[in-house]
Formats: C-alpha cells, structure tokens, sequence
C-alpha cells in the first residue's frame, strides 16, 4: 500500500512503538504520533524474553534496532527445575532476555531518529476522533484496552479470569538459568519463576492458587510485606537477597481473545487482541511479531482493508496455537499440587512438556543425558521408546501403549460385522498397535446410531465377531482387541455419517430412548423417557452382549458412557432432567450407568479388563465439569473399571470445544492425578513423539489413535522404524518382514553451489 499515510498509534509499550518505528521505517513520508499515558520510564515489570524465531523477524525488519538489542541481551540455554530440595538441569534450550526499560529506551530512540512523534503522559483522543482524522489507528493499549472497549459491539472480546494469583518482582542476582522453585507450605503449594535480563539481575514471578494465597495471609499484606515475605519463601533460591517491587501487585492472568480484531481503519494489536500466559514466553514477543505482520501486510496489500484482513488472517491462527499452549501451560501450574508426587525427573520432564511445544523428541536433541535419565527412571529398557513399553490391565498385558480407537465404520448389514470389518481391524492389528478396539457395537437394534452399526445382540453377529478375533490372535499374536459396547440413546436412527451426520433417516427410523425427553438437535427425532421397567430391559442388553462378547473372544470390554449416547445422556446435567432417582445431583445422574457397569462385569471374565469411556466436558455452559468428571472416574473405579478412556464433548449440539493438539489430554491427566487410576487420552494425538511424551510425562497410560491409524493401518510399526526401534513391542508379521526398512527415495542430497554471487 503506498503513499502518505497518517498514522496514530494508542500505547507507547513495545508493540506499539515498534510498529510506529517499523512504519516510519518503511515510508518515511508517513506522520506517525504514539500517544502514552505514562511517563517514558514508567513500566510495570523488569525483564522480557525474545525467541529466536522473533529476534530473527526483527534483524530481517530493522536491524538497527537488533544491533541495539544484540548488545544488551542476556543469554543462556539452560532450564532448572527445584522440587522438594532437588535440582534437575536441562539443557539446550536457548533464551535471551533484557530489561523491559532498557528495550523502551531503545524503540524511543528509534522512533525519534525516524521521525515519529512520541506524545508521553497524553492520553490518547477517543476513538472515533482519532478513526476521523487520520488513515491508520493502531490500538496497541494493552490487556484492559480502552479502544478495545469502545468498539465491544465489533471486536466481541472475550477475558478469561484464572486461578491463581501472581506478583511481579526483581532480584539483585543473575540466576544462570530459566529457574523454576516449588514451595510446599504450611498453607499450600507456590512457585517461583525466575530468569536473568541483565548483569546481577533477575526477573522473578511469584505465583500460587488463589485459596493459598488467601490462606497465607497476602490477601492483608501491602506491596513492601508481600515482597519480603516472597523473599522469605524463597530464600534458599535467592541466596538470602531481598526482592524488589516496582509497584507491584498480586494480580490474576486475565486470558483475551477477539471475534474480530479489525473494525474500518482501526487494528488491534498485542495484548489488546490477545494474551497469552507469561509461563510459556512474553506477551512482548507477540506484540512485536505482530507489529512485524502488520507492517508487511500494509507493504504488501494495495489497500488498507486488504491489508487488514491479511494481517487478522496471518496471525490469528498463530496466536490461537500459542493461546492453546498457553492455557495448557497455565493448568498445570493451576493443577500444581496434583503433580507433585510424581518421580522427581518425571515431574522435571511433565514441567518441560506442560505446553506440549516441548516434546520428548525435542528434549532429547537439546539435552540426551537428562532425558535418557527421565527415561531411566520411568523404565525404559535401553533404546526403547516410553511408548514401547509394555502396559498390564488386570490379566492383560499390552506389549506397548498405542490403541486403535473405536471408529464408527457405518458398514454392517443387521448388525453383522463383514469382510470390511474383518479387513479394516484386522489390518489393524498387524500394524503394531498393542489394543484394537472395535467401533461402539450396539446391545439392541435400537439402540443403533445408524443401520450400518455393528451390533451383540444376536448369535449370528457374535459368531461374525468370532472370525475377527480369531483372525488377531492367530495373525497378529501379542495385539489384543477390545469390544466396545453401547447404546445410542437420542442419537439414534440417523443415516450415515457420510450422507449426512446426525441426521435423521429419511424412512424407515425406528423409536429412540433416553434419559429426558429432549431432542439432540432442531429436527431430531423426540426420545421416550426411560421407565424403571425399560432401564432393566436394557440393563440385561449390555448383559447380554457382554456374555456373547466374551465367548466372541474379545480380550477387553468397554462401556460407552461418553459422546451424548445413552448412558452418557444420563450422566449430563444438560440431557438429564429427571426428578426421579436417576436424575438431579451427580450421584444420582450416575446410578444407572453404575448399574449398567455392575451388571457387566459381573458376567465378564475375571481376568480380562473393563475400562470405561467418559466425557470429561460437554464443552457447553452448565455441562458436566472438570471436577465431576474426576467424579465420574472415581466412582467408575471404585466399582471396578481398570482404566478410564477420556474423551470429551458430543453431548450437546451447541457446544463450543477448544480444538488443538492433544486437546483432551489435560482431562485425562486431572482424572490419572486426582483418582490414581489408569487412563487412556485421546484427542488429536497424531505423532508418535506426542505418544511418546505424554506417556513419559505420566499424563497418560494409554494413547488411543483414530484418524493416523485411517491413514496408515502400520501407523505403530512405522513409528518403531522411524525411531530406529526394534523389540518385542513392535513385531512385523512374517510376510511384511521386506517392508520394514523405509523404501529409497528419489535423490534430495545433490551437491550445492559453491559460491553464490550477489547482484
């Protein structure tokens, strides 16, 4: 976009000023004028750290100010985790840090050498004056942004309050690592934060649940009592050094999102569009990698509302990916005092992957000692992979932690599994995973989701099944394969996925059962209410199916209790409205899907497991909670099941998940913390080095894989040659035996040029 362009730039903090530099920068004929409240030294915290990925942005995009940057930078690459008097170093990781008022002073220097106006203690003009009079207006007015308020109706922010308390502070020392301290008090579990941004100083955040703080009596304490009772606390990591304050207080993280982060001629930008949780990075550096997009979008755009939408368009996916790492992050540290007696390396190791951007892959290139330890001390054998090791439930031993999650095939006649069927779990199982499970198999022809559902409720489907787990334990010895059994509830008689999910059957749909009256969505068939009567008829369905499961030769049992279907109708508070002993508080909406799992396993073999599939969230307000999913699981347990396969969400229509990678893990780990009974994640774990670091970071027993195992039937056996594994965990069948060294490929490594000449 070219020409004259006057630009106002609401927020004199480093986003701000940087994009004001970098748009001088580039167009010098632009008037840009920042406005800022506060003085030019005025600043709330001490020190900020850079990734490599920004400060490389930045040499690319001004490199008078990197150059300004490289000479004051702190950098070091090692990470320290202290718990319980114990210190694990991990190294490789590279950071560079600097004081907040030293980089100030760098962008105003840049900024005035440029040209642009910098107007300190001057508050900005409203809005909309600002939007009348000039071309751009840039609102870079941080985390309570009044711009941002102004325009609520447009940009639809949404601000997330949390659960702990922090306060930010400085020490007159120069910690030689990223140092993370935990506390173990009288009152309750703190931590500190701590890295070095100059010669003898360090930033260091002081962080704990808000009921601790509250118990230890902060809550009555001034600013100048905080800090030094903080200092108190940590004395051993301080080396008996006071801390100091810079009108510092204890505050909440606040998480902000937008709809929109454009509105006509004014943008959003840094923490008024977005923040992110200091423990994974500085909201700084967000702030000055969008400066950077923005910047380029209106080099690049031939008009500012192009340039605008291309600006949301690059960075909103990013921030969304760094926001989603971020809550993981913060959780855990929410969740602190549920981790910490786990084995000392395996809670160093937990700490280091919370956001899952660190991986077990990851740390074993930046520090191989200190992971092979980790590894050591959870079991390892040498050169075997966490996710090769071997898994026993109950009377079963799974030879490694990958399962084959039940899948919906949609392809049977009557409720008889086929040749699809045969093929598709079959293949399965000669791929290398330690537990295929079948898709959920339905105790009644009612209680089917479509007509192409599997089903146990006849000899002749039982027999059926019999062929496929003959075909397993004969062909592929060492996998074993699970039946899940289910009923649809509400959401049955709809066609198949692929002509239309969740839709109703355009003829010949057969009544549904639930726990309410309610329709899953507008246009969905209406459900009975269950009697007293039709609950025991279908208590004697699983029974039933069960008994044919286990002559059918299945290896393991588990009760579809998640996703909306039947007795997950029951255990919601949004799809059970019933005033009878099955309905209104948590213990009662779980009465029948406990009955259901006593019945079953009661006719179930002793020696094989029973696990249970739950979801831990509906994803929708007034669903089921985090804390009575942990309930869930304990009760379920204490009745016997042997793991929890912890799913989340498809209850209601109009919920609302929180999509990501591994995105469901943190509801298993709560529940494998909390209850201390096996669990099996799922949840868009695609990677082997994913499976690999939740099972090392004892957030999961059990990793279930639906889609990767879609795309490749081998997925297991091809992360074993892909890790250079080769052990009992992963034995390819004799016939494949050819296939197990990755075909050559066409030539990548051609010799490159010896020089190139500049122009």
């Amino acid at each position: 976009m070219t020409g004259a362009l006057r630009v106002a730039v609401v927020g004199g903090g480093p986003g701000g000023l940087y994009t004001a530099a970098l748009l001088k920068r580039l167009d010098p004929d632009r008037e840009i004028t920042v406005w800022e409240r506060n003085a030019p030294d005025d600043t709330f915290g001490f020190g900020i750290v850079l990734s490599d990925e920004t400060l490389g942005g930045i040499e690319h995009a001004d490199p008078v100010v990197y150059e300004a940057l490289r000479k004051e930078f702190v950098r070091w690459d090692a990470i320290d985790i202290v718990h319980r008097g114990i210190r694990h170093t991990c190294g490789g990781h590279g950071f560079a840090a600097l004081g907040r008022r030293r980089l100030l002073h760098i962008l105003h220097e840049r900024c005035r050498s440029l040209g642009v106006e910098l107007r300190f203690r001057t508050p900005a003009p409203p809005p909309d004056r600002l939007r009348e009079t000039h071309d751009l207006v840039v609102a870079a007015d941080g985390v309570r942004s009044a711009t941002r308020g102004r325009y609520a109706d447009v940009f639809r922010p949404r601000v997330t309050g949390h659960r702990c308390r922090y306060i930010w502070l400085a020490a007159d020392l120069a910690f030689d690592a990223f140092r993370f301290e935990i506390a173990e008090t009288e009152h309750g579990v703190m931590q500190l934060h701590g890295y070095p941004y100059a010669a003898g100083s360090s930033t260091v955040i002081v962080e704990m649940r808000e009921e601790v703080w509250r118990a230890a009596g902060f809550d009555a304490l001034d600013e100048r009592e905080s800090v030094e009772r903080c200092a108190k606390i940590f004395a051993d990591a301080l080396g008996g050094r006071p801390l100091h304050s810079n009108r510092s207080v204890w505050t909440t993280f606040r998480t902000v999102t937008n709809a929109r982060w454009s509105h006509g001629n004014l943008v959003l930008l840094g923490d008024a569009a977005h923040t992110a949780h200091f423990s994974i990075g500085s909201g700084t550096k967000l702030a000055v990698e969008d400066a950077l997009a923005l910047a380029a979008c209106l080099e690049e755009q031939p008009s500012l509302p192009k340039a605008l939408a291309a600006y949301e368009e690059e960075r909103k996916p990013v921030v969304a990916s760094t926001q989603r790492a971020a809550r993981a992050s913060l959780e855990w540290f929410e969740d602190l005092a549920l981790h910490l007696d786990r084995p000392p390396r395996q809670f160093a190791f937990g700490l280091l992957t919370r956001s899952r951007r660190v991986t077990h892959a990851n740390l074993r290139m930046r520090d191989p000692r200190f992971t092979e330890a980790v590894e050591r001390e959870f079991g390892c054998p040498p050169g075997t992979p966490p996710m090769f090791t071997p898994f026993r439930l109950r009377g079963l031993t799974l030879r490694n932690r990958v399962v084959v999650s039940p899948m919906d095939m949609y392809s049977a006649v009557d409720g008889v599994p086929g040749d699809f069927h045969l093929v598709h779990l079959g293949a399965r199982a000669l791929g290398g995973a330690g537990l295929v499970m079948t898709e959920m198999v339905c105790v009644s022809p009612e209680g089917r989701i479509t007509p192409g559902c599997t089903g146990l409720w006849s000899g002749k489907q039982a027999e059926a099944w019999r062929r496929i787990t003959d075909f397993v334990h004969r062909q592929a010895p060492g996998t074993a394969i699970g039946v899940q059994l289910g009923h649809s509830g509400r959401k049955g008689s709809t066609r198949r996925m692929w002509e239309g999910m969740d839709e109703p059957l355009p003829r010949g749909n057969w009544p549904l059962v639930a726990a309410s009256p309610l329709p899953y969505r507008p246009g969905s068939q209406i459900p009975r209410q269950l009697t007293r009567a039709r609950l025991t008829d279908i208590r004697e369905q699983f029974v039933n199916a069960a008994v044919r499961a286990a002559r059918a030769g299945f290896d393991l049992l588990e009760l579809h209790c998640a996703h909306g279907y039947l007795l997950s109708g029951f255990l919601s508070p949004l799809t059970n409205l019933r005033t009878d002993a099955y309905g209104g508080s948590l213990e009662r909406r779980l009465r029948f899907p406990l009955e259901v799992f006593d019945a079953v396993r009661e006719v179930w073999p002793e020696e094989r497991p029973m696990t249970v599939r739950i979801s831990a969230t509906d994803w929708a307000e007034g669903g089921t909670t985090a804390e009575e999913a942990v309930e869930i699981a304990r009760a379920f347990a204490a009745h016997g099941a042997d793991a929890i396969d912890v799913s989340t969400g498809q209850v209601v229509a109009e919920e609302q998940p929180e999509f990501g990678r591994s995105y469901q893990v943190p509801f298993a780990d709560r529940i494998r913390r909390a209850v201390g009974v096996p669990v099996i994640a799922v949840g868009a774990i695609s990677s082997w080095d994913d499976v690999n670091s939740l099972i090392l970071a004892g957030r999961a027993d059990l990793c279930a894989l639906g889609r990767p195992h879609l795309y490749d039937p081998h997925w297991t056996l091809h992360a074993a040659v892909e890790q250079g594994y080769t052990g009992p965990a992963a034995v390819w069948p004799a016939p494949y035996r050819a296939g197990s060294r990755r075909p050559p490929t066409g030539r990548t490594d051609a010799p490159k040029p010896r020089l190139t000449l500049g122009r």
